[in-house]
């Protein structure tokens, strides 16, 4: 096994081994500047450490004539001649150490080209290694003691010393080796050591010229990186200096961190832009509405941004560019700033600022269109600035804009919304990018906040906001606005589903009355998909008519008997049973559904009520999308037709719902049905539209009082009988019937015939049955209606289960409440001789406080009581009052 070796070392070993041993070395000329560097470095490390070298050598020199002179003084002849072949040889050594320090380091020969000052340190080494081996073998024949041990000492070391001086020249190297081996061989003659040495020097010469052959390709390969690294640059500054792009970099908060020169000139000319906001030191196009915010939402979102139009925020620069950025992260995810470059869009800016304008920003408000917002939420949803960053969605819709269009015009509505979006700008601030969605729908995209309360608090603001009268024309415009809030990733990690989850909170918000926000929750999804569902099993039962209709009577109140029918759809699924028209009605009205429905009512009810007696009407219900098909009243007259019954037996009931719209074609669509002959009724009437004005022009022949009204009419002060009261004089005075809807107790029977009620209908007088026992009833005594259920109102029930203490003629005892009213309580453990009613008794129903009360009646061992003041069932603890049941 062995260690792969360098880059470096695999490109010397596979160069051509033909390559000229003196270019190697740098004792020959080469014309190529990497490798003229290459031995310029080399001489340079030796002028480093030369100094030290020859003081070295300089200290060792004197040490050993010292030493010499030392012995000189025995007078013995040896050791004069001695002294005076090692000074020559000091003198020889000096003089050439002396060389190779004028040749590196003095100015005048540092000149010289590399391979002459190559040659002159190659001969002068060989010259010190020569002398340095003679000195050595001096000072083998000196006799045994300190002063031979510390000559040895000496020339050693500067052997080492010079040897490490000099090996960043390799040819000096090579030479000093050579020298030292060339004077041993000819000092000692042919023998073992001579051998040894060439052995080492063979060695010396391998290692060396590997070594520089290293040198050489480390150096190409150095110089070629260095070299593409200087034509980048210069490339790049040559891009900034001439051409029409320049770059720029930012740190985390936004702050310039690198400008190209000739856009920092322009932008700060007096000063540095290093350090100052991006956003300070560029403005986006004012003449371009609603852009002003767009590089700050992009720096706070850190979402990457390109082909801005942006000039000097302060300098007078008539100068303009494209910016375009990303955020830079590391490798941790960390987010670091915004690396980015430029162009200059002087000439071309108005063509392309158009261009960006119409592609991404919405032609009324200024805010970004549809397709900016897409691209906007599906780049911050795909940010990977961080493992968790939460984005928010706002889904806006106003409400009542319709009524600002249809009354004061849509050049009205257009200023509404362009004051709309400045009041959503104003409320979202930076925080967002605000944008339209078409009409009046609004969307917001929030980065990097998930907080519900901050949310919450930010809806109820824009709400508020929104909800502040507008001046448009001199006239006061009031709105409102509904917000369906998702929040990524956990209401959804894509837009797609984002944006159909913060729509599912907009319908809830919508819903819930308006003017609220609701955040998505996983209940709203499955009640889409129950809708969805419910849709599609409502388009089946209208392709195979799986409907059926039921008829609830009418009654007058003069004659008691049964005047008319109001017809009542019902739909028996197979699998979900008898489906609420409450449940399915409003979805056929949503998916376009109920035109077909209504009109297979209209003709089955005609068909079905033509077999009645002539005197027996039939009401149908009309939807407000039925009423504002101008084909109804050809489709009224259609079935009228069909089934041959007469158009004064129909009636057609319709909600306060139609007059949201008060346009001329309701007033032509109520003349037109008028025409046919048919009757009509105002249904639900004080529950929906509050105007009494449509009063004055619709031509109804009858109201229809809301069973809100009706129940509890009779109990003790009440206000609703009131109501009824008022609302049958208003009927008179117009030359109006009314039917009052939802009667259940016989003694409201009574208080609506003395109130003037000319009609009643209700489960008092039967529920809805179908066309066949409607027949039936209609011949039992000539149609005569009898009243059946409750006798007496009475407050509302509950069933409880609770044990209650009771204090009765001073004994205490314990029972059991069976259900609870306002009004009274049934007891469980009560048992009285004879007549037990009005007996006063106290029951405990907080604690330690008697709520005195009054025996009404008593039958095996049950008993029941009535307040004497209304009990509020709320007073009840939490615990209690979450286990009480309605009654019926």
């Amino acid at each position: 096994m062995y260690a792969p070796l360098p880059t470096a070392d695999r490109r010397a070993h596979s160069r051509p081994h033909g390559l000229a041993l003196r270019g190697l070395f740098g004792l020959s000329e080469d014309d190529r500047d990497q490798v003229t560097d290459l031995f310029v470095l080399k001489l340079a490390q030796v002028a480093a450490v030369w100094p030290f070298t020859l003081a070295i050598q300089g200290i060792a020199c004197a040490l050993l004539i010292g030493l010499a002179a030392f012995g000189a003084d025995n007078a013995q002849v040896d050791t004069q001649v001695s002294l005076i072949g090692i000074a020559a040889q000091s003198a020889i050594l000096l003089a050439a150490s002396l060389s190779i320090f004028a040749t590196v380091r003095l100015p005048a020969l540092v000149t010289l080209a590399p391979y002459k000052r190559n040659r002159i340190v190659t001969l002068c080494a060989a010259a010190m290694a020569a002398m340095l081996t003679a000195l050595l073998w001096v000072i083998t024949s000196a006799p045994d003691g300190p002063i031979r041990f510390t000559d040895a000492v000496a020339v050693a070391g500067t052997i080492g010393i010079t040897a490490v001086s000099l090996h960043p020249v390799r040819a000096a190297s090579l030479g000093f080796g050579g020298g030292l081996v060339l004077t041993l061989a000819v000092l000692a003659g042919p023998g073992i050591p001579v051998a040894i040495a060439l052995l080492f020097l063979g060695c010396l010469i391998a290692a060396t010229l590997r070594l520089a052959r290293i040198d050489h390709a480390r150096e190409l390969e150095r110089a070629a990186a260095s070299n593409a690294g200087c034509v980048a640059v210069k490339m790049i500054a040559e891009f900034e200096q001439y051409g029409a792009g320049w770059f720029w970099e930012a740190d985390r908060q936004g702050r310039v961190t690198y400008l190209s020169a000739k856009v920092a000139r322009d932008l700060v000319p007096s000063g540095s832009a290093i350090g100052q906001s991006l956003t300070d030191l560029f403005q986006m196009d004012s003449d371009t509405p609603g852009t002003e915010r767009t590089l700050a939402f992009h720096i706070s979102s850190r979402t990457s941004f390109s082909d801005y139009s942006v000039c000097a925020a302060e300098s007078d620069s008539d100068r303009w560019w494209s910016i375009s950025g990303r955020p830079v992260v590391d490798d941790l995810g960390r987010f670091q700033g915004f690396i980015g470059s430029g162009s200059d869009l002087t000439e071309q800016r108005k063509s392309e600022a158009e261009i960006t304008r119409l592609a991404l920003f919405d032609g009324l408000t200024g805010l970004a269109n549809r397709q900016r917002m897409r691209i906007s939420l599906e780049k911050t949803l795909a940010q990977n600035t961080g493992p968790y960053r939460a984005t928010s969605l706002f889904l806006m819709d106003l409400d009542r804009f319709k009524a600002v269009n249809d009354t004061l015009g849509h050049q009205a509505g257009d200023a509404l919304l362009q004051q709309v979006a400045q009041r959503l700008q104003r409320g979202v601030g930076g925080t967002g990018l605000v944008g339209r969605l078409g009409g009046d729908e609004f969307k917001v995209v929030l980065p990097g906040i998930d907080n519900r309360d901050t949310l919450a608090d930010l809806a109820r603001d824009l709400i508020a906001s929104l909800s502040q009268p507008y001046f448009i024309s001199g006239t006061a415009v009031t709105i409102g606005c509904s917000i369906g809030i998702a929040i990524a990733p956990d209401d959804g990690e894509d837009s797609e589903t984002l944006v159909r989850n913060a729509d599912l909170a907009l319908y809830a918000a919508k819903g819930d009355g308006r003017g609220v926000h609701r955040f998505f929750a996983d209940e709203m999804l499955a009640g889409a998909r129950t809708r969805k569902l419910l849709e599609d099993d409502l388009r089946v039962a209208v392709s195979e008519g799986a409907f059926h209709l039921c008829y609830q009577p009418v009654v007058s109140t003069d004659s008691v008997r049964i005047v008319g029918y109001e017809a009542l759809i019902r739909w028996n699924h197979p699998t979900r049973g008898l489906v609420s028209p409450a449940d399915f009605i409003p979805v056929a009205e949503e998916c376009g559904l109920i035109e077909a429905i209504g009109e297979w009512v209209l003709r089955t009810a005609c068909s079905e009520a033509v077999r009645w007696p002539d005197t027996i009407r039939v009401a149908v219900n009309v939807s407000p999308i039925q009423f504002a098909n101008p084909v109804l009243p050809a489709l009224v007259t259609s079935a009228l037709a069909q089934s041959g019954i007469a158009a004064g037996r129909l009636e057609l009931e319709i909600t306060e719902g139609v007059f949201l719209d008060e346009t001329r074609s309701s007033e032509q669509m109520f003349k037109a049905l008028k025409g046919v002959g048919v009757r009509l009724a105002l249904d639900d009437f004080g529950t929906g539209y509050s105007s009494l004005g449509y009063l004055r022009n619709a031509p109804f022949d009858k109201i229809k009082i809301d069973q809100s009204f009706v129940k509890g009419a009779a109990e003790p002060g009440n206000r609703n009988a009131a109501i009824i009261k008022a609302i049958v004089t208003l009927a008179d005075t117009l030359g109006m019937e009314t039917t009052a809807e939802g009667v259940e107790v016989q003694d409201e029977i009574d208080l609506l015939r003395d109130l003037g009620c000319s009609h009643i209908q209700g489960y008092v007088y039967g529920r809805p049955v179908r066309a066949e026992e409607a027949l039936r009833q209609l011949g039992v005594e000539n149609g005569a209606a009898t009243a059946s259920g409750f006798k007496v109102s009475r407050a509302r029930r509950h069933k409880m289960l609770r044990s209650a203490r009771i204090l009765l003629d001073g004994i205490h005892g314990d029972v059991r409440i069976r259900d609870i009213s306002t009004s009274g309580a049934m007891l469980d453990g009560l048992k009285f001789d004879g007549n037990p009613d009005g007996i006063e008794i106290q029951i405990e129903l907080l604690e330690n406080q008697m709520t005195p009360a009054r025996v009404r009646w008593a039958h095996g061992g049950k008993a029941g009581i009535e307040f004497h003041e209304a009990f509020n069932l709320e007073r009840l603890n939490p615990g209690q009052a979450a286990r009480i049941r309605r009654v019926g």
